[in-house]
């Protein structure tokens, strides 16, 4: 069965096509600046050329009509026809307490994803609009929704609840959600075949270290805590985020400068974290190049993010009462060699030691620490489509 994964944006659509015998990737692909005047760039894996044109994308469903044309077509294409394109698996960041696995696509189901658009107003949207455009242009292709906020769904009250009045949970849903939740379910799994033990017999700390960054504590394969809440903006300081902090600042600042909780939330989403912090970028590896030319807020921005990473990990051991395995993944946590050393040093006192020929590798699945760290150590390369992509083709068969 090959199967399209698809990633919406609110102007932007990612996809990836795999071949689900030997789960191997045909061709993937991006969409930019849809309704605005629409970008294509399209990477076959069979040797065909690279499409990299502007396309007319007036809405979602003629991007999925582009990408469509260029995976079947004689020059850039990897299948005769979309016939051969089985189901279509859908990112959806936000299903609330109503969806803890993936599900097959029906009206009910995108009713309840409409309902969780007040818990993720700038994703769900654009989700459910790639959902229906895809519907528009394949028409009856079996198609499933796999959602970020699942794989949270087993953590205990004691862990998701916030000390607030209990109606403003039962009322109006407020509770720690989490996230990036379908990268912590795949690095769990590859980092239990790498040991090669039972993933339910571990203590997991997954931490997903990107532009966007969250810790997850995965007792015997499930989710037990993780660092964002309610929001995205929980948690760890992140390349734009501000993650954790007293929430009387916004009060504080709305009566100093003047902006209102609207302005406020924007600049804690979009202009803190490290970028806030440093004034440099929100990019890890311009932050690296401006400490090492003695950049003082870049180098305390980068202090800041590797704490609050090590705090993170020894709050989920205690949680957890013990680790049997760290694992790094995403764009810092799989490329950066010298963040992974900085956050283990605070980790001694857990009898962690990292090998620095093995840290300095990378885009594989591999254990860091030395052999007699009592601790194991792990990158792990994240695939979220590959996920997808699973669970798409076990429920569209089943």
């Amino acid at each position: 069965m090959k199967i399209l994964v698809i990633n919406c944006g609110s102007s932007s659509l990612k996809y990836q096509l795999l071949d689900m015998e030997g789960e191997k990737l045909l061709a993937k692909g991006l969409c930019e600046r849809i309704g605005i005047d629409g970008h294509l760039s399209h990477k076959p894996q069979n040797g065909k050329p690279v499409f990299d044109e502007d396309v007319a994308m007036p809405t979602h469903t003629e991007a999925i009509a582009a990408v469509l044309d260029k995976l079947t077509s004689a020059e850039y294409g990897v299948v005769s026809s979309m016939d051969e394109i089985g189901a279509v698996g859908h990112r959806v960041v936000h299903g609330g307490e109503k969806f803890a696995q993936s599900v097959l696509i029906n009206d009910e189901v995108m009713a309840a994803i409409s309902e969780c658009i007040p818990l993720a107003p700038l994703h769900n949207p654009a989700n459910i609009t790639g959902i229906e455009a895809c519907k528009a242009v394949m028409g009856d292709v079996p198609q499933v929704a796999v959602f970020d906020t699942a794989f949270h769904q087993t953590m205990p009250g004691k862990a998701f609840m916030y000390a607030i009045p209990y109606e403003y949970y039962s009322d109006l849903k407020v509770r720690r959600y989490g996230f990036h939740g379908t990268s912590h379910r795949y690095v769990s799994k590859q980092a239990a075949a790498l040991l090669g033990k039972p993933l339910e017999e571990l203590k997991l700390i997954s931490c997903h270290m990107g532009n966007g960054s969250s810790i997850c504590a995965i007792d015997g394969g499930k989710s037990v805590d993780t660092s964002m809440g309610f929001t995205p903006i929980a948690g760890l300081p992140m390349g734009t985020r501000c993650g954790d902090i007293d929430v009387s600042i916004l009060e504080y600042l709305a009566a100093n400068t003047g902006k209102d909780i609207k302005e406020l939330t924007n600049i804690l989403n979009k202009k803190s974290g490290v970028l806030g912090v440093s004034g440099v970028s929100s990019d890890f590896r311009d932050l690296d190049t401006a400490a090492g030319e003695g950049n003082e807020r870049a180098a305390l921005a980068l202090d800041i993010f590797h704490y609050s990473v090590a705090k993170t990990i020894g709050a989920y051991a205690a949680a957890m009462n013990g680790v049997d395995g760290i694992i790094f993944t995403a764009g810092i946590g799989e490329n950066s060699a010298s963040t992974r050393a900085a956050i283990c040093q605070y980790l001694t006192y857990l009898g962690i030691e990292i090998c620095p020929v093995c840290n300095s590798k990378r885009g594989e699945d591999i254990i860091i620490s030395t052999e007699d760290s009592k601790v194991k150590v792990m990158v792990i390369p994240t695939n979220e489509e590959l996920v997808i992509a699973r669970d798409t083709k076990e429920l569209v068969e089943a």
